[in-house]
Order: C-alpha cells, then structure tokens, then sequence
C-alpha cells in the first residue's frame, strides 16, 4: 500500500476530529434552547473549535505510538512513556485552549488568565487522557491492518511462484519421460501407477479451496505420492526414509513446505551420487515449535545450490509467521545438507 501524503494525511485527522467538533457545537447550541437562553455563539465556537485543536496534536500522539509500541519488550517502561505523554498532550491541549479562548473572549489580567489555563487544564485531564490512548489504539489498529495487508501481498506473490515452481518444466518432463521408458519396456502396470500418482499430485496443486494451512499428515501424504513419482527416475539410487511421531500428524504446517524442500535434496544431494542416497525428513515438537527437517548425504552445499524453491520457503514463512518461524538450510557434519524448518506449534483447524 503506498504511504499517504502529508497533505492528505493531515485532511483524514482533520476530517476525523470534525466530527466530534460539530457534535460538541450542537450540543452547546441546543443547551443554551433548551434552558430558554439565547445561543452564547462564542462558547458554540469555542466548543468546537477546541476539538479541532487536538487534531493538531494528532500525528505527535501517532509518532509516539510508532515509536514506543505497546507490548512486549519493555511493556512497563512504554506504559510509563505514554502516560506521561497523555499529561504531556493535555497540557498543551490546555494550552491551545487557553489561548483560543484570549482570541475569542476578552483579555484579563495575568493572574486570571493563569487561573485560567490551570482549571482547563484539570477539565482536560479526564477525557484528555482517554483520547490519548484511544489515539494509540487506532494507530495500532492501521500499522496491524496495513501490516497484513502487506503480509497477504507477499503470501500471493509467494503462492504464485510457489505454483510456478510445482508446475516447473523439469518435474513435469521427467515424470513423463519416466511412464515413457516404462511404457516402452512394456511394464504397463508401473505406466498407469505413475499417471495416478501423477493425476493426485496435479490434481492437489490445482485445488483453488486449499487452505494456507495443513495438517502433518495431509503434507505428508501428498510428498509420499510425489517421493513415489521420483523414485521411477531415480530407481534404487533413492531410499526416503519419513521419521515424524504419530502424535504430530494433526500439527498445522504450511500446505506444499515440504515439497521443495525435498526437490532441492534431490537435485543437488541425491542426483549428483553415482550411488545411492538417503533422504531423511523428520519432525518433532521443541517445547512451542514445530521443527521439520529434510536431510540427505549428497556433496552438500555449492555455489549453485537452491532454485526458487528456497526463497518461496522463506518468503512464505515470513508471511505466515513473521519473525515466529525460521528457515536455515547448511552442511551436514557428516557429509550432505540438512535444511531445517522451525515455526509455531498449533494443531489445524479443519472444516467440517
């Protein structure tokens, strides 16, 4: 969303703070009838306008509230900063009061201009400070709404290449190439079992009802189907081995996490062995965190390892989770690469 203009910045507050303006020149208005008294249209003014003052202060409470967020780190610390920033805002509110009323009634002396500012500043106080923090909380409320509407901005964007990077030419070509050697050599049945696994695997890319969000299980069971599409190419030269606990299978995970992570094993692990490999994904629970790993002994990383897999992986994440969720990918100790997921632990809401 491209940022606002001051200019139009400043005719939302006003437009805004108009509202109450008005309403308070109303009610003066009709106090005044309603006592059989002719309208004071000095006080209606005042009344008014006063409000209009605050819209002045407006974009300092909005600094304030960018600056010194509410929440977590340092909560007390910022509690006490925006109190004293609402005394602070109603005390020059008072300010701006009291010099709105030495413009529109007569001037008096000093002292009672003092006594002045210092009763209107007790009247402000009350709802002085509750419009401070009201302030805050709409500030709060558009930086949270903006935020994910650029979180939703991202995820589309990820989606579609994410998509993009299913359909790729290379999968697609090298599961057709592989029903051909098998048509070919006359092995009919293993033809017709790769295009259905071919058909379920396209057939779930292509569900425009998916959720963000799946369980364990369904992940894993949609990569099965595709790890048995890539064991027709790579024959005995790959042994998937899946090691996750029962009790997580109902974890929420992102619908298609695993899917590049284990193409990006395969391409640069797997394929680059003259002998066989493993590839190893595992998942378990480390106290909030759901952690899922993929993991192969292949050369390990290069200067040309990755694809735009990884980078939807993190993208993604990030969209989801924010800073909650981690993405790492690196060299095994032992030889091959491990590339390790860690997001927030919650089980799926399915719908009925």
């Amino acid at each position: 969303m491209a940022p606002r203009s001051p200019r139009s910045l400043w005719l939302l507050i006003f437009a805004a703070w108009l509202v109450p303006a008005l309403l308070s020149g109303l009610n003066t208005y009709m106090q005044s009838r309603l006592d059989g008294q002719p309208p004071e249209w000095r006080w209606v003014l005042f009344n008014s306008v006063d409000w209009l003052l605050y819209a002045l202060l407006t974009p300092i409470v909005f600094y304030a509230s960018r600056r010194f967020p509410m929440g977590r780190p340092h909560f007390a610390r910022k509690l006490i900063l925006h109190v004293a920033g609402a005394l602070a805002m109603c005390l020059a509110w008072a300010s701006l009061g009291t010099l709105l009323r030495l413009v529109i009634f007569s001037v008096g002396n000093l002292a009672s201009v003092i006594r002045e500012f210092v009763s209107w500043v007790f009247v402000t106080l009350p709802f002085g400070v509750g419009v401070y923090f009201a302030l805050v909380g709409i500030e709060r409320s558009l930086f949270y709404s903006a935020r994910a509407r650029e979180r939703e901005i991202q995820l589309s964007k990820a989606q579609l290449s994410a998509l993009r990077m299913q359909f790729n030419p290379h999968f697609l070509f090298n599961s057709l190439n592989a029903i051909t050697v098998l048509v070919r050599d006359g092995d009919n049945a293993a033809a017709s079992q790769v295009l259905e696994l071919l058909s379920d695997v396209l057939r779930q890319v292509l569900r425009t009802d998916a959720a963000q969000e799946t369980t364990l299980s369904e992940e894993i069971d949609f990569l099965k189907r595709y790890l048995a599409i890539e064991q027709i190419r790579f024959s005995d030269r790959l042994r998937p081995h899946i090691d996750i606990n029962p009790n997580l299978m109902r974890a929420a995970i992102p619908a298609f996490l695993l899917q590049p992570l284990v193409e990006n094993a395969l391409r640069h692990g797997i394929a680059r062995r003259s002998q066989s490999g493993i590839l190893l994904v595992t998942a378990h629970r480390d106290g909030s965190e759901l952690v899922v790993t993929v993991q192969d002994d292949g050369p390990g990383l290069s200067a040309t390892t990755g694809g735009v897999g990884l980078p939807n992986t993190r993208a993604r994440l990030a969209a989801l989770y924010g800073e909650q969720a981690t993405f790492q990918i690196a060299n095994r100790e032992e030889g091959g690469v491990i590339a390790t997921v860690r997001l927030p632990y919650h089980e799926a809401i399915r719908n009925a």
